[in-house]
C-alpha cells in the first residue's frame, strides 16, 4: 500500500468515512480550495463531509504528511549508518506514531559521548556480555579480568557495564512503550505545596496536597496545576502507586532483559534494571506523561473555547433595527452612541447620572431625546460596571416616554472585547474623529444588531469565552479559532454590499487583502449588481470567485439568485427547475408549494448530483436563510442588582456567558456570573454541559449558596426535589458543609472547588 493510500486507510477510520472520500477531499483542499466551499459546493466529490470532519481530515493530513517525511528520513539515516535491516524497516514501516518512531530511532540518533560510549571504548561492553551469558558466576570475579588502566577496578568496569545495559534499556523501543501503557494507566498526578507559598499562592490552595488518576483528570484541573506549578506554588510527580506500582514498572524493565533466575548474575541484572528504572525511565515517562497531559489539557481548552466562541457567533442577531448602545461608566459617565438600522452611527452623548455629578435628571432627558429623535427600536447596555444601575436608568426613563410612543426593548450585552475593537486601528480608521470610549457604545450597540458581524472585529482571545487561553498552545488556538471563524461567517452568508472588510475578510476564498479592494470597488462604482460585477474587483480571479460567490448575497439585484446560497456555477440547474414550475423565478422564490411536485432526481445530471440538487430546491423555497436562532433576551430580576441582594432559594433568569467542562456561568445580572456545575445542568448525568446549555441561551437558574467575600455564586437548573437530594444525603452523612470542603470540581454536586476552579479560569 503506498504512502497516500496508506493515509487515506487512517483518516478515513478516524472521521468514519471511506479511503475514496477522503482522497477525493484531500486533493480539493491541496488544489487550493477551502473548508467552507468544499463541505457546501463540493458534497458530490467527498460524500458530503461536513465541515467538521473536513477540519479533522486537514489536520490529521498534515499530521500524517509530516510522519511519513519523518520515516523516510529516519529510514535513510539508518542506512546510511549501514544499519538498516529488514526487521528494522519492518519496524519503522509499522509505527503508527512520531513517538514510536522516535523511540525506534533513539539507538541510531546522533548523540553527544555518554558513559555508555566511554565505558564500550574502555572495552567492557564484552563484560556485559559475560555476564548476561554465565548468569551463575558473580559478575565481579568476571569483571576482574577487565580492569585495565583506563578502568582501576572491578566497581568501575561493573558500573560500565551497567552504564551500557542502561542506555540499551532506554533506546528499546518496545519497554519504552510497554512502560508508557503502563503509566497511562497506573500512574497517579500529585501536587505538593512549596514550602512558604502558602499566601502566594492562596488561588491554587486546593491543589497544596492533591493526588489523582492522570488517565482521569479533567483538563481544567490539568491546566490549574500545570499553572499552580509555573508560578512556583507547587511541584507537580507523576508516578506509579508508591508501593506495588514502582515494582511492577520494574518488573517491566526486567522482562525486557529477559527471564532472570536466582543466579548472581541474574540479581546484578534484576539490580540494574531496577536502577534503570530509578534513575533514568521514570523520569523519562515523567516527561513524556507531563507533555501528554499538557497537551490533552491544551486541546480540551481549545476544544472549548471554539465551541463556545462558535456558539457566540452564531447567537440569535436582532436585526436591522436602530440601537442605541450604553457603554455603562460611574466617574466617567455612561457613553451612547446611536446607529441605524444598518449599523451607520447617528449620534452620540455623553451622561453623568452617578457620582461625582449625579444628573440624573440631564441623563434621563438625553436619553428621552435620543430615542424620540432617531425613533431608536432597541437599547444595547454593556454588561460591565454600573450595568444595572444604568438598566435602571434607562427602565425609569422609558416609563417617562409619551403614551402611545413606542418603548424600545432594552438587552443587556456582553462588552467583553469592546474596549480592544475601540482602541484598534480598524476602529481609529472607521471612526478618526470619534473618542474611543465612545467607539466602544457603538460596538456595543453592533454587536446587539448582528453579533456575527461585529464580533468578529475583535481578536477572539479577548471574547472571553475561553478557558485558560493564555497557557495554551497560541498558535493551535489561533488556527482553531480562524477555523470557527470562517465556518460560522459562511454558514450564515454575508451581504456583499453592506459587509464591512473584516466580514468579508472569512468569507471562503478572500482574506483581508481582496476584502479591502472590494470595499475600495464598493467605495468607488456604488453597491454590486450582481456577484458576476465581483470578477471587476482587482486581484479577484476565477479560483477567488469559484470559492467566495456562493457565500455573498445581494438583495434586490438583477439576479434573484444572488441573494440565495445557490451557487452561480449551478444557476443554470436552478432555472431549470423554475422552469419545470411554470413560474416567474421571482415567484418561485420562498413558496414551498409551487416546488411540492418537483422531484429532485430529475434534475441529476453528469455535473450536478442528488446532493445539490436538494440544496438547490431548498434554497428556492428559503433562499438566504439565516441558520440562526430567533431573538429572545432575559429578564433580569427587579431588586436584584448586587451579589448581596441574592438569597438562596431564588429563581432568577439570566443568559449563558461561558461553558466550561466543569459547568456554564450564567449572568444573572449582578456583575458576577454564577456558576451551574455540570451536576446541577439537568435531572440526569451530564457528561458534557455543551448537551444541555450553549453561549447565548436564555436559562431559568435558582440559587443554591453565596459567598459574598469571595464573589462566588451557585446555581442550578435542576427541579427543585432532584436538586435537593444530593445536598440531603451530604448532610445525613458528615452534617452541614461549608463550600471550601465541598467535593473536588469532578464531582457530583459539590460547588466549592468548582467555584474556586471558576475563579481562577476568569
Amino acid at each position: 500500500m503506498d504512502t497516500a493510500a496508506r493515509i487515506a486507510r487512517i483518516i478515513a477510520a478516524e472521521i468514519s468515512a471511506s479511503p475514496a472520500q477522503v482522497t477525493a477531499a484531500a486533493e480539493l483542499l491541496d488544489g487550493g480550495a477551502t473548508v467552507p466551499f468544499v463541505a457546501r459546493y463540493r458534497k458530490e466529490a467527498t460524500g458530503g463531509l461536513n465541515d467538521t470532519q473536513l477540519r479533522n481530515l486537514a489536520d490529521r493530513l498534515a499530521y500524517l504528511r509530516d510522519m511519513e517525511a519523518r520515516r523516510a528520513a529516519i529510514l535513510n539515516s539508518i542506512k546510511d549508518q549501514g544499519k538498516l535491516t529488514d526487521d528494522l524497516a519492518r519496524a519503522i514501516a509499522g509505527a503508527e506514531t512520531k513517538a514510536t518512531l522516535e523511540d525506534i530511532y533513539l539507538p541510531f540518533k546522533p548523540k553527544r559521548r555518554t558513559k555508555a560510549m566511554i565505558a564500550r571504548e574502555n572495552g567492557l561492553e564484552p563484560l556485559l556480555r559475560a555476564i548476561q551469558a554465565d548468569r551463575g558466576t558473580d559478575p565481579a570475579v568476571l569483571a576482574a579480568g577487565y580492569v585495565t588502566g583506563a578502568v582501576p577496578d572491578v566497581k568501575a568496569a561493573l558500573d560500565g557495564a551497567r552504564d551500557i545495559l542502561v542506555e540499551e534499556l532506554s533506546e528499546n523501543a518496545a519497554l519504552l512503550g510497554a512502560l508508557r501503557d503502563f503509566m497511562r494507566t497506573e500512574a497517579f498526578i500529585a501536587a505538593r505545596l512549596i514550602a512558604g507559598k502558602e499566601a502566594a499562592g492562596a488561588k491554587f490552595s486546593d491543589y497544596f496536597d492533591h493526588r489523582e488518576k492522570w488517565s482521569a483528570i479533567p483538563g481544567h484541573r490539568a491546566l490549574a496545576i500545570l499553572r499552580a506549578a509555573k508560578e512556583e506554588i507547587v511541584t507537580i510527580d507523576i508516578s506509579p502507586d508508591p508501593e506495588t506500582g514502582a515494582q511492577r514498572a520494574e518488573g517491566i524493565v526486567v522482562r525486557a532483559i529477559g527471564t532472570l533466575g536466582s543466579g548472581s548474575g541474574d540479581q546484578w541484572l534484576r539490580q540494574v534494571a531496577g536502577w534503570t528504572w530509578r534513575v533514568r525511565l521514570s523520569n523519562t515517562m515523567y516527561i513524556d506523561l507531563l507533555t501528554e497531559l499538557r497537551k490533552r489539557a491544551h486541546d480540551e481548552a481549545i476544544r472549548v473555547f471554539g465551541r463556545n466562541l462558535r456558539d457566540l457567533l452564531l447567537a440569535a442577531p436582532a436585526g436591522a433595527r436602530v440601537t442605541l448602545g450604553i457603554d455603562p461608566g460611574i466617574r466617567t459617565g455612561c457613553k451612547i452612541a446611536v446607529v441605524d438600522a444598518t449599523g451607520k452611527l447617528l449620534d452620540t452623548a455623553t451622561i453623568y447620572p452617578f457620582q461625582p455629578k449625579n444628573d440624573l435628571r440631564g441623563a434621563e432627558a438625553t436619553l428621552l431625546a435620543l430615542i424620540a429623535r432617531h425613533g431608536v427600536d432597541l437599547i444595547a447596555i454593556g454588561n460591565g460596571t454600573a450595568s444595572r444601575e444604568t438598566e435602571r436608568l434607562v427602565s425609569d426613563a422609558l416609563k417617562r416616554l409619551p403614551t402611545g410612543m413606542k418603548v424600545p426593548t432594552k438587552v443587556v450585552v456582553s462588552e467583553a472585547g469592546a474596549s480592544v475593537y475601540s482602541a484598534s486601528e480598524l476602529a481609529a480608521r472607521e471612526f478618526p474623529q470619534l473618542d474611543v470610549s465612545l467607539r466602544g457604545a457603538v460596538s456595543i450597540a453592533r454587536r446587539l444588531q448582528d453579533p456575527l458581524a461585529e464580533l468578529v472585529k475583535v481578536p477572539p482571545e479577548s471574547i472571553g469565552v475561553g478557558q485558560y487561553q493564555h497557557d495554551v498552545d497560541q498558535r493551535q488556538l489561533a488556527k482553531t479559532l480562524e477555523a470557527v471563524v470562517e465556518d460560522a461567517v459562511n454558514a450564515v452568508g454575508v451581504d456583499l454590499n453592506t459587509a464591512s472588510a473584516p466580514l468579508l475578510a472569512h468569507v471562503a476564498g478572500l482574506g483581508p487583502s481582496l476584502a479591502q479592494n472590494i470595499v475600495a470597488w464598493r467605495d468607488e462604482n456604488g453597491a454590486f449588481p450582481s456577484r458576476a460585477a465581483l470578477k471587476k474587483v482587482a486581484g479577484l480571479g476565477p479560483r477567488a470567485f469559484e470559492q467566495c460567490a456562493g457565500f455573498l448575497r445581494i438583495r434586490d439585484g438583477k439576479e434573484p439568485l444572488d441573494a440565495s446560497a445557490v451557487h452561480p456555477e449551478a444557476y443554470g440547474v436552478a432555472r431549470k427547475i423554475v422552469a419545470a414550475c411554470g413560474r416567474d423565478i421571482r415567484a418561485i422564490l420562498g413558496d414551498g408549494a409551487a416546488l411540492k411536485g418537483i422531484r429532485a432526481e430529475q434534475f441529476v445530471d453528469e455535473h450536478f448530483g442528488l446532493p445539490t440538487i436538494r440544496d438547490i430546491l431548498s434554497e428556492l423555497e428559503k433562499p438566504g436563510r439565516d441558520p440562526r436562532p430567533s431573538f429572545v433576551t432575559a429578564s433580569f430580576a427587579e431588586g436584584v442588582e448586587e451579589i448581596t441582594d441574592l438569597k438562596p432559594g431564588m429563581v432568577l433568569e439570566g443568559t449563558v456567558t461561558n461553558v466550561a467542562a466543569f459547568g456554564a456561568f450564567v449572568d444573572i445580572g449582578v456583575h458576577q456570573d454564577g456558576l451551574v456545575h455540570v451536576s446541577q445542568l439537568a435531572n440526569r448525568f451530564v457528561k458534557d454541559p455543551n448537551e444541555v446549555v450553549k453561549v447565548g441561551d436564555v436559562v431559568r437558574v435558582r440559587v443554591t449558596e453565596v459567598d459574598v467575600a469571595r464573589k462566588r455564586i451557585g446555581l442550578t437548573m435542576r427541579s427543585d426535589a432532584e436538586a435537593a437530594k444530593p445536598a440531603q444525603k451530604a448532610q445525613a452523612k458528615s452534617g452541614p458543609r461549608s463550600a471550601s470542603t465541598a467535593p473536588k470540581t469532578g464531582e457530583q454536586g459539590g460547588f466549592g472547588a468548582a467555584l474556586a476552579e471558576a475563579m481562577r479560569r476568569k
